[in-house]
């Protein structure tokens, strides 16, 4: 019995060591609300094959991204991976050891992740970056953390156009922090508003571009008001190949950026997992959470990476951290590196072109049958429809997965004629004729 291992005689043994009466006793806490007495409405036992139809049947439920029409975004994007990435990220020499404590034997991931820091600093225009994050969210919430580190004030704003899953993951993680959390009212485009809200107690400003209708913003303006009134200014970006057409979070003044990866060598994985960038200006390095990657030479003189920056209250006296966050997204770093090395900056730049292409396309093959409501935007548009959810059910029947109602999103806030639609290189002309027509016949 290799999977159960102990027998009653070492379960009631282990129980008297720890004062227990019975195996229930160990739940004592969980309220009895919580709780279930029963089994679930599962089989107790099947075959192999059994279980094989089984779920085989339960995975013929979904609809895959590729089966047809599809337009969403919000956060998570559709986008071709090559088969190159799959295969090289198998290679040993890359995927090493998980936790590269002992250089020694991960100079693979250390190097990768060492490169991939090197990719993310150029993406965003900042002078170093880490070795990834959970995702974009967390990396969001870290980056408020960091500003309250550096700044010594409690107060954050969270613009109207952030992504309001980030908002609340940044909201959450603050509040166990003692911050104070100001978020807008959602707004199409929220540059005046923020601007407003800034005064001397501020830590930080969060902003998002594109922002999660969509709306491309240079944020300029906002640094520089960040900066007049002494805090700090995080530029997030859900949808990385946007880098490769847009200007740099570093070009407008940002202190930390921070970014979903997914985009770049990630398939969509009904939701994960996903990787974080986080990038920071040099004079924050101490300050910046997770781990760091340094090049260095061994006593022989030969180039060799270790972790560097990375202190024991990171893993040990957690309190006295400055993340509790002590691992990274490794595997899908690596898969980021690989597939955006294959690209290289041209390949990149040519990507996202292609992407803001077929946006247009789609914004112009819609005008006339619904409003278009951003006015400026890299690959993803909000539209207004009435009733954006009952829209996308009607469409879905027909083969077509028509984006993402924002009501979704944020239910609170009144905006339940909003659809956010996403194109990108996997788009097709075929494909937005077919949106296109069916929202016409939908709406008249």
């Amino acid at each position: 019995m290799r999977y159960l291992p102990l027998t009653p005689d070492d379960r009631a043994q282990m129980l008297g060591v720890i004062g227990a009466a019975d195996i229930d006793a160990l739940f004592a806490d969980v309220p009895a609300a919580a709780r279930k007495a029963a089994l679930f409405d599962l089989p107790t036992r099947a075959s192999e094959m059994a279980v094989e139809r089984e779920l085989a049947g339960l995975a013929a439920m979904n609809r895959p991204a590729g089966e047809g029409p599809f337009f969403c975004g919000a956060g998570a994007y559709r986008h071709h991976v090559p088969a190159s990435v799959d295969h090289i990220i198998q290679r040993s020499e890359f995927l090493t050891s998980y936790t590269p404590y002992q250089p020694e034997i991960a100079q693979g991931t250390l190097q990768v992740l060492f490169e991939f820091q090197t990719q993310v600093a150029a993406l965003t225009g900042l002078e170093v970056a880490n070795a990834s994050m959970y995702d974009g969210s967390t990396a969001c919430a870290e980056a408020v953390m960091m500003a309250q580190r550096v700044t010594r004030r409690e107060k954050a704003i969270l613009s109207g156009g952030l992504h309001p899953h980030y908002a609340a993951v940044t909201q959450t993680i603050a509040h166990a922090e003692g911050m104070e959390i100001v978020r807008q009212a959602a707004a199409i485009d929220a540059e005046a508003a923020v601007i407003a809200a800034i005064d001397a107690e501020t830590a930080c400003v969060v902003v998002q571009t594109p922002n999660v209708f969509g709306v491309v913003t240079d944020v300029s303006r906002i640094a520089e008001a960040a900066h007049a009134a002494g805090a700090l200014m995080i530029v997030v970006t859900t949808e990385a190949v946007s880098f490769g057409l847009l200007k740099s979070p570093g070009e407008m003044g940002a202190d930390i950026a921070v970014a979903e990866g997914q985009s770049i060598g990630n398939a969509l994985n009904f939701g994960g997992p996903y990787v974080g960038l986080f990038a920071c200006r040099e004079k924050l390095v101490r300050q910046m959470p997770g781990r760091l990657c340094g090049e260095t030479v061994d006593a022989e003189g030969r180039r060799g990476y270790v972790l560097t920056l990375s202190t024991r209250e990171q893993h040990i006296r957690r309190e006295k951290a400055t993340s509790n966050i002590c691992t990274n997204s490794g595997l899908c770093a690596l898969a980021f590196t690989i597939h955006l090395s294959l690209l290289g900056e041209v390949g990149l730049r040519q990507m996202a072109a292609i992407n803001h292409s077929r946006a247009r396309e789609l914004a112009g093959a819609l005008k006339g049958t619904v409003e278009i409501l951003t006015p400026r935007f890299f690959n993803e548009i909000a539209v207004r429809v009435p009733d954006a959810a009952a829209v996308v059910e009607d469409l879905l029947a027909q083969g077509i997965v028509a984006g993402v109602p924002y009501s979704r999103l944020a239910p609170e806030a009144g905006m339940d004629d909003v659809l956010l639609l996403a194109a990108t290189e996997t788009t097709t002309a075929e494909d937005i004729a077919a949106l296109a027509a069916a929202l016409k016949g939908r709406i008249g």
